[in-house]
C-alpha cells in the first residue's frame, strides 16, 4: 500500500496561498531539471515550460520534437501513470511526489489518449488491465472493443433526429396530442407562446414550429418536440407529476438548435478520438473450433499439495474443507484432509474425491475451500485478551474449537467450458461472513486475493481424465439427451394438487423439503401450465448433479411462458447459477421499459456479482440498455465506479466500465467533469476535517467556515465545479457554486452543504450534500424501496405524496444526497416554538402552527392533506422496512405540508439501544401532534382520523401483495456489504411485518395492532425527543 498523502495534502488540495510548486524534470538524456511551474497549469503548458528551458541545457537536439513525447508520474496509489491526456491540470493529476519523467510516445495518439481518460474515469489504468495474464480478461476486451467500434461507426452515421430519440428517449413518448387542460394542447401551448414572446419583443415570428422545443424549466428533459410532419414527442410524466401534486408546471421554450449544437459537438467528440466515418463495418472473426466433448464416468477429485502463509499457533493442527456447489445447493459431501501443523507452510499432497460424478458435474459448479485450525477448548480468558480469530464463527465438536482461517473459491470449469486441469494457486480471502456452510462460503466470489504479497494461498491440482480436454456438452447436445430421454419415457400426466398450489404461494427464500422437492419436479409439467411463476422453486427442486434431469429441465425451459419482469428479477439470484436460467431471466427483461430498468438498476448491477465468467447475459444487456439510453449509462457507471475500491470486483466492473465508454465516447467529458468535481469537494472536505480536529473549540466554527468558503472561491475550484451535469439527475445542470450559501454540517463527518445556481433556471437555486466517510449506499436502497413503494401505491391508485429524494454512492463511504427544497426538520420546527429544548418536544400545536404560518385558505387545507397522506405513506414504509433511529431530526415537512424521512442508517429492526434496553419501543412514529396537524386542530375530528387509518391500512395490503418483490430486493443485494444486510436471517423481519405466512384478515388484524400500538406508545417517542434536543442543544 502506498503511503499516507496527509504530508501533502496542502501541495496539491490548492488550500494555501501559493501558486506555484517545485517539480523535478528527469528526460530521456539523462538530465535533471528543476523548476517551479504554476501549480493550476495544465500538462501541456507545463510540457511548452520545460522544453524552452530545456533549450538551455545540453544534448537538447537529442530530445527532439515536443509532441513526440508525454509526461509520466507515480500516482496516488503508487502506479505508474503516463499523462497522455495534456488538458488535465497538473493540481487535477496530484502525482504522489512532485516528480515528472518525459518518456517517448509510442503508437498512436488518439487511441493512447482515449486510453488515458477512461483509466482515469474508472479509477483503474487500463495499463493495469494489460498487463493481467488472463486470457478471459483478453478474449473479452476484444470481444467488447469490437463492439464498441460498431457501435462508434452507427452513431458517426446516425442522423439528428435518431440521436434525439436516443438522447431523450427516458422522458419521451410518441404520441398526437397531450392535454394541457379541457381548452389546450401542448402544441397550442409552443403556439401562445411563441406568440408571446414575437410580440413582448416586437418580431414577426416566420419561424416553423418544428424548429422549437418545450423543455422543463428546471431540466434538461423534453416536453414536447415535432420530429418530420407527424410524428411528435411528448414528456407526459412531468405533467401528471404536477397535476397530482396541483402544482402548475414550468416550461420553458427553447430553439432547436440549442440541441442541434449538442449533437455536432458530440460528433466531433467522436471524430477527434476515432478520426473520420468508415463505411465499411470490419469483417466478424471466424468461430472458433470447439473441441470434441468428453464422458467420463470417474468421481470428480482433486489434489490438495500445500498451504502458503497459513498464520495460526503451531499447536493447531490445520485442516482444508472442500465443498462442491451449484449456487446455494451442495453437491455430496465435503471433503476434509488430513491434519497438518506448522506456523505457515504446511503440506498435505493428498487427494480429495467427491461424490459426484465429472458427467454429472453442472456448468456452474464451484469448487469451494474453506481452511481452518482445530485447537483444543481453551478455558474462559479475561475479555482483555484476544483468542485467535475470535470475531469469526467458530464451531465446538468433540471439546475441540475450530477457528476458520480463510476462504477461496473457484469454478470447475473455464468460461470456455473446459474442465480445469494442471496447477493452481489459490489466493485466499480472510473476512467471513455471517453464515457459513460448514465453513465454506460457496456465496463468495470466485475470483481470488488480488494482494497475492501476504494472502494465504493453497496449491492444487486438478487431474487430466483423458488425452484431449473434457468440455461440458453444448446446448443442442443437451436439447438431445433430453429427447432421448423423452422417448423412453411417457409424459406424466397434467394433475393438480391442492398440495402444489399451497408450496406455490409461499414467499421466496422460504425453504422446500426433499418430499415437496420431488412433487414439484413430478409435477413440472403442471407448474409450466397453472403456475408458470413459480420457475425458481421448480429450479430448486432439480437435482443439478444428475445430468439427465439438468437436460430435462433445459428442455422445458425452451417451451416455458415468460416471465413478467418482477417475477423475473429472482432468477438473477445467487440460488440460479445455471447459465441457461439466467439467460432466459435476461430475456424476460428485454421489453423492459428505461423508467422500469431505471428503477431495479442498483439490484442488477449487484448481482453482477454472481456471474462467475466476464462475458455473460446481464453484463451485455446492461450495456446494450446503456448504450441506447445515457440516463441508464450515467448510473450505471456511478453504481459501477462507486465499488471500484472492492477488489473482488475491481476487475468485472472495470471490464464493464471500459466498454461502456468506448461505446459511448461523448459521455466520457460529462462523467470526466464530475468526478473531478467530487475530488474538489473531497479535498474541501479533508480541509474542514483536519480543522475540526485542530480546534474543537467553537468559536472558531467561524472561521474554519471562512476557510472553507475561500477554497471554494479559488480559480481552481470554481472552474471544477461549474457547469457540471449533476450526478444525482443528469438532467439538471448545476451552473457555478453560490458560494456565500455553502456550509459544512455539524456531524461527525463533517458534510458539505452545498448550493448551485440552476442553470437552466434562473434565480433558481439547488443544494447538494456532500458525505465523505459514511456508506450511502443503505440510505440509497432504502430510498430506492420507497420510490418502488410508491410506484406500488400508484398502481392502485393510492397517491401518498412520498418524497424519495436522491441519494447516490460515488465511492468509498462517499456520495451525494439531494437537498429537498422549501422544509426543515421537526426538531427545528419544535425547538423554534419554545424557549426551553426540554418542553420543546411536547409542544403540541407547534407542528399545526408552523404550516398555518406557510399556508392559509385552500393552501392550508392542501397542506394538512399532503401531510395526512404523506404521514400515512411513510408510518407503513418505516414500519415494514424496520427503519430505526427516528429522532427528530431526521424526519421532516415541506411548506407544502408533505412529512417525509431522512438518514436510513439502521433498517430491518435494527433498531439503537442503550444499557441493552431498546431506545425506540414503537412500530413507527406517530405521535399526537401528527394526529393533532390531521384533525386540523379539532379534537373531534375523528373523520379525518378515520381516513387516516384508512389510507394506512389500504397502503399496508398493497405491500403485502407485492411482498415477494420487495423481499427479492433484498435477497439481491446480500452480498453488497452493506452493514445491516449480510445475511438471509436480515430478510426474516421484511417476511414478518409484511405477516406473508398469514391470510390477508390475519395480517390486516397485525397491523392493527400495530398501528394502536404506535399511538398508545407515543410518549416514548416525545421522551427519546426530549432527550436529543437536550443532547443536541446549541
Amino acid at each position: 500500500m502506498p503511503p499516507t498523502m496527509m504530508d501533502v495534502l496542502d501541495l496539491w488540495a490548492e488550500l494555501g496561498e501559493v501558486e506555484h510548486v517545485s517539480v523535478d524534470f528527469l528526460l530521456p538524456t539523462g538530465l535533471y531539471i528543476q523548476m517551479e511551474v504554476p501549480r493550476e497549469a495544465t500538462i501541456q503548458h507545463i510540457k511548452q515550460l520545460l522544453w524552452k528551458e530545456a533549450a538551455g541545457y545540453p544534448l537538447f537536439t537529442l530530445l527532439g520534437a515536443m509532441e513526440g513525447h508525454m509526461f509520466e508520474c507515480v500516482n496516488q496509489t503508487a502506479v505508474h501513470e503516463e499523462l497522455e491526456d495534456e488538458t488535465r491540470r497538473l493540481c487535477d493529476v496530484r502525482p504522489f511526489l512532485p516528480v515528472l519523467r518525459v518518456v517517448t510516445r509510442s503508437g498512436g495518439h488518439n487511441e493512447r489518449l482515449l486510453d488515458s481518460k477512461i483509466g482515469v474515469l474508472i479509477g483503474k489504468g487500463l495499463h493495469e488491465l494489460d498487463s493481467l495474464q488472463d486470457q478471459e480478461i483478453k478474449d473479452f476486451r476484444t470481444k467488447m472493443q469490437q463492439i464498441s467500434k460498431e457501435k462508434i461507426q452507427r452513431i458517426q452515421v446516425m442522423s439528428w433526429e435518431e440521436w434525439l430519440r436516443t438522447h431523450f428517449s427516458p422522458q419521451l413518448e410518441v404520441g398526437q396530442l397531450l392535454i394541457y387542460d379541457t381548452l389546450c394542447t401542448v402544441r397550442t401551448l409552443l403556439e401562445l407562446a411563441l406568440r408571446k414572446w414575437a410580440n413582448t419583443h416586437g418580431h414577426n415570428n416566420s419561424s416553423c414550429l418544428s424548429d422549437y422545443i418545450l423543455r422543463i424549466s428546471s431540466k434538461l428533459e423534453i416536453l414536447y418536440y415535432v420530429l418530420g410532419i407527424c410524428l411528435i414527442f411528448v414528456c407526459v410524466q412531468y405533467i401528471r407529476e404536477c397535476l397530482l401534486a396541483q402544482e402548475s408546471p414550468h416550461l420553458t421554450v427553447m430553439h432547436s438548435s440549442v440541441l442541434r449544437g449538442m449533437f455536432e459537438r458530440e460528433l466531433g467528440c467522436i471524430a477527434s478520438v476515432c478520426g473520420h466515418k468508415q463505411s465499411n463495418a470490419p469483417l466478424p472473426l471466424p468461430p472458433k473450433k470447439r473441441p470434441p466433448s468428453v464422458s467420463t464416468c470417474s468421481q470428480f477429485k482433486i489434489t490438495l499439495v500445500r498451504g502458503i502463509k497459513v498464520n495460526t499457533e503451531e499447536s493447531a493442527k490445520v485442516y482444508v474443507r472442500a465443498g462442491l456447489f451449484h449456487g446455494a445447493e451442495l453437491l455430496g459431501k465435503p471433503a476434509v484432509s488430513s491434519d497438518s501443523s506448522g506456523r505457515l507452510e504446511h503440506l498435505w499432497n493428498t487427494t480429495l474425491e467427491f461424490d459426484v460424478a465429472v458427467s454429472d458435474l453442472p456448468r456452474m459448479s464451484r469448487l469451494c475451500f474453506a481452511i481452518y485450525a482445530v485447537m483444543d477448548k481453551v478455558k474462559k480468558q479475561p475479555k482483555s485478551i484476544k483468542t485467535p480469530h475470535s470475531k469469526y464463527q467458530t464451531i465446538r465438536k468433540a471439546g475441540k474449537v475450530h477457528y476458520p482461517i480463510a476462504w477461496v473459491n473457484t469454478m470447475v470449469f473455464d468460461y470456455k467450458g473446459l474442465l480445469k486441469t494442471g496447477d493452481v494457486v489459490l489466493y485466499c480471502w480472510s473476512s467471513f461472513p455471517d453464515e457459513l456452510e460448514e465453513m465454506l462460503n460457496p456465496i463468495g466470489t470466485v475470483q481470488t486475493n488480488p494482494y497475492t504479497e501476504n494472502a494465504t494461498a493453497i496449491h492444487i491440482t486438478f487431474p487430466e481424465y483423458s488425452q484431449i480436454s473434457v468440455i461440458f456438452p453444448p446446448f443442442d447436445k443437451i436439447l438431445e439427451k433430453a429427447a432421448e430421454m423423452a422417448r423412453g419415457s411417457d409424459c406424466p400426466p397434467m394433475v393438480f394438487h391442492i398440495e402444489l398450489k399451497e408450496i406455490m404461494d409461499r414467499e421466496p427464500l422460504s425453504q422446500l423439503c426433499e418430499n415437496e422437492k420431488d412433487l414439484i419436479w413430478t409435477l413440472r409439467y403442471d407448474c409450466r401450465e397453472n403456475f408458470p411463476q413459480s420457475l425458481p422453486k421448480l429450479l430448486l427442486s432439480v437435482k443439478w448433479n444428475k445430468h439427465e434431469d439438468m437436460a430435462q429441465l433445459q428442455a422445458l425451459l425452451q417451451i416455458w411462458p415468460t416471465l413478467s419482469h418482477r417475477d423475473a428479477l429472482e432468477l438473477l439470484d445467487f440460488n440460479y447459477p445455471d447459465q441457461y436460467v439466467r439467460e432466459y431471466a435476461v430475456n424476460c427483461l428485454r421489453d423492459m421499459s428505461d423508467e422500469e430498468l431505471s428503477q431495479y438498476l442498483l439490484q442488477l448491477v449487484q448481482v453482477l456479482r454472481y456471474e462467475p465468467y466476464y462475458d455473460c447475459a446481464l453484463s451485455r444487456f446492461l450495456l446494450e440498455r446503456s448504450q441506447l439510453n445515457r440516463n441508464i449509462g450515467h448510473f450505471l457507471f456511478w453504481h459501477l465506479r462507486s465499488e471500484m475500491h472492492m477488489p473482488a470486483v475491481s476487475v468485472q466492473f472495470a471490464l464493464i466500465l471500459e466498454a461502456y465508454c468506448r461505446s459511448s465516447i461523448p459521455h466520457i467529458e460529462v462523467l470526466k467533469k464530475q468526478v473531478e468535481a467530487l475530488n474538489k469537494l473531497k479535498a474541501v472536505n479533508a480541509l474542514v476535517k483536519t480543522g475540526a480536529v485542530k480546534s474543537k473549540a467553537r468559536t472558531k466554527d467561524s472561521h474554519l467556515k471562512e476557510a472553507m468558503l475561500t477554497c471554494l472561491r479559488q480559480s481552481g475550484f470554481t472552474e471544477t465545479l461549474s457547469d457540471i451535469h449533476s450526478p444525482l439527475n443528469p438532467s439538471v445542470l448545476l451552473a457555478e457554486v453560490n458560494v456565500d450559501r455553502c456550509k459544512y454540517m455539524d456531524s461527525k463527518m463533517k458534510p458539505l452543504w452545498i448550493v448551485y445556481n440552476n442553470k437552466l433556471l434562473g434565480g433558481e437555486t439547488l443544494g447538494i450534500i456532500f458525505k465523505n466517510g459514511d456508506d450511502l449506499r443503505q440510505d440509497m436502497l432504502t430510498l430506492q424501496i420507497l420510490k418502488l413503494m410508491d410506484l406500488l401505491w400508484k398502481e392502485a391508485n393510492l397517491d401518498l405524496r412520498i418524497v424519495p429524494y436522491g441519494c447516490l454512492a460515488t465511492g468509498d463511504h462517499s456520495g451525494l444526497i439531494e437537498v429537498v427544497s422549501s422544509a426543515d426538520t421537526i426538531a427545528n420546527i419544535l425547538k423554534t416554538s419554545s424557549n426551553m429544548a426540554a418542553t420543546a418536544a411536547f409542544n403540541k400545536d407547534a407542528l399545526l402552527n408552523w404550516l398555518k404560518e406557510k399556508n392559509s385558505g385552500d393552501t392550508l387545507e392542501r397542506a394538512i392533506e399532503e401531510f395526512t397522506l404523506s404521514c400515512a405513506g411513510y408510518c407503513v414504509a418505516t414500519y415494514v422496512l424496520g427503519i430505526g433511529d427516528r429522532h427528530s431530526d431526521n424526519i421532516m415537512v415541506r411548506s407544502t405540508g408533505q412529512l417525509f424521512h431522512i438518514d436510513f442508517g439502521h433498517i430491518l429492526g435494527n433498531f439503537k439501544s442503550k444499557f441493552g434496553i431498546k431506545r425506540e419501543r414503537v412500530p413507527f412514529i406517530l405521535t399526537h401532534d401528527f394526529i393533532h396537524v390531521i384533525q386540523q386542530g379539532k379534537t373531534a375530528n375523528t373523520e379525518k382520523f378515520g381516513s387516516f387509518r384508512q389510507y394506512c391500512e389500504e397502503a399496508y395490503l398493497v405491500l403485502r401483495r407485492n411482498g415477494n418483490l420487495i423481499i427479492t430486493l433484498f435477497a439481491l443485494m446480500l452480498t453488497a456489504g452493506l452493514p445491516e444486510l449480510t445475511s438471509v436471517k436480515d430478510i426474516q423481519y421484511l417476511k414478518d411485518s409484511l405477516a406473508l405466512g398469514k391470510s390477508e384478515e390475519e395480517a390486516l388484524k397485525q397491523f392493527r395492532q400495530k398501528f394502536d400500538e404506535a399511538l398508545r406508545e407515543s410518549w416514548t417517542t416525545k421522551v427519546n425527543w426530549m432527550a436529543h434536543h437536550i443532547a443536541h442543544a446549541s
